[in-house]
């Protein structure tokens, strides 16, 4: 989408001339949505949307030929006026009794990605933003003789680091409890912040929990109030990565076994850990395919190096990334762990800055990494005792 200093360096094109000139005349602009080549859909969109031509975007979302619409990509950062705009035009074609002939939409994607999608103006490739994305999706398609009444798929990456929620997200959240059963709310990506626990408890039960593939945990909390949310992660059937920070575990704490599915990534960070906890980390049945795992922060200087050497043991055959920096590892403890590290075929990058070691332990760490032929990079800038 051209910005005002883009078209005074660069002339309109034919197309672009021809899309402003109809949408000069928005009767004669909506009437022609019936019969316009499904390519210029985009770049018209494109150019009612940068001209604010409000009432022929509802009617080409109304008219929308393509599964997806990524409305979110022709935004830097939301903007409720023209997302507005995108709603109220799926209201009023909620109301009809028949759906347009070409109205095909499926997902709207309020994220800002899919750039490619308006850069892209071939039917052949714009349509592209569907089978790849929307196969993770799992749409269902409705038969077509009957209105929009199966769930729309709205898709969302939240990021809550304010304890109130901003305008947006108090229209969407409101504008989709209006609207039980006929919207779907996903979000890919989770990330909480200072939130209070009934706030994140009313997030959780409006998502759509199995879209779920990371989520990142930034409050202060007790483990206790962690394990308040077990049943919704245990509903998180498709979660890659999760990371919890600025979690408060005591020794009176137990340890609650919160995901049954196998994790790739496990970022553990400024975390004070208990022999329990560490203990009941390094059995857990979920973590034996981990790609990526982080401990940063994590003082694991008074712990047995036990059940690192159990953790490690488990998933070495799929480890590709091992962060231990600022752990505060001892030579004896890293001593310990050297030859099942050696036995971490797949590991691709190791960081160990930030502890207090040896000359020695250190020549032997990085002696006992050299036969890890996939390793393509290894920090090592310890703080080296005599």
């Amino acid at each position: 989408m051209q910005t005002p200093e883009d078209e005074q360096r660069t002339p309109p094109t034919l197309q672009e001339l021809a899309g402003r000139s109809l949408l000069k005349d928005k009767f004669w602009a909506i009437l022609a949505l019936e019969d316009l080549p499904i390519q210029l859909f985009p770049p018209l969109f494109m150019e009612a949307f940068s001209r604010g031509h409000t009432e022929v975007l509802k009617k080409m979302v109304q008219a929308w030929p393509f599964t997806c619409l990524p409305l979110g990509a022709l935004m830097k950062k939301p903007q409720l006026g023209m997302i507005r705009v995108a709603l109220d035009g799926l209201d009023m074609l909620a109301a009809q009794q028949d759906r347009p002939r070409r109205w095909k939409l499926q997902v709207l994607d309020l994220r800002n990605v899919h750039g490619n999608f308006w850069r892209t103006w071939s039917g052949a490739v714009v349509d592209a933003c569907s089978p790849g994305v929307m196969k993770e999706r799992q749409t269902v398609k409705a038969s077509p003789d009957t209105g929009p009444t199966l769930p729309l798929k709205v898709l969302v990456n939240l990021c809550f680091q304010q304890k109130s929620l901003n305008a947006f997200l108090s229209f969407l959240f409101r504008w989709v409890d209006e609207r039980k059963g006929l919207i779907q709310l996903c979000c890919k990506k989770l990330q909480m912040c200072s939130l209070p626990v009934r706030t994140i408890e009313k997030i959780l039960e409006r998502l759509d929990l199995d879209f779920i593939q990371q989520l990142d945990v930034q409050c202060c909390w007790r483990l206790s109030t962690l394990a308040t949310f077990a049943t919704y992660w245990g509903q998180m059937s498709n979660l890659r990565k999760l990371f919890f920070s600025h979690v408060y575990v005591s020794a009176y704490d137990s340890q609650e076994e919160l995901l049954k599915t196998p994790l790739e990534t496990l970022s553990i960070t400024d975390c004070q850990l208990s022999d329990p906890d560490w203990n009941d980390l390094s059995g857990s049945p979920n973590l034996d395919q981990l790609i990526h795992l982080t401990l940063w922060g994590s003082k694991l200087t008074s712990f047995s190096p036990e059940p690192l050497v159990i953790l490690l043991e488990n998933a070495a055959a799929t480890l590709e990334t091992l962060n231990l920096q600022d752990c505060g590892i001892t030579n004896s403890q890293l001593q310990a762990i050297l030859p099942v590290l050696s036995c971490c075929s797949q590991l691709r990058v190791l960081s160990f800055n930030g502890n207090d070691i040896s000359m020695s332990v250190l020549s032997n760490l990085l002696l006992h990494t050299s036969r890890l032929t996939r390793l393509s990079l290894e920090k090592t800038n310890c703080l080296v005792s005599p």
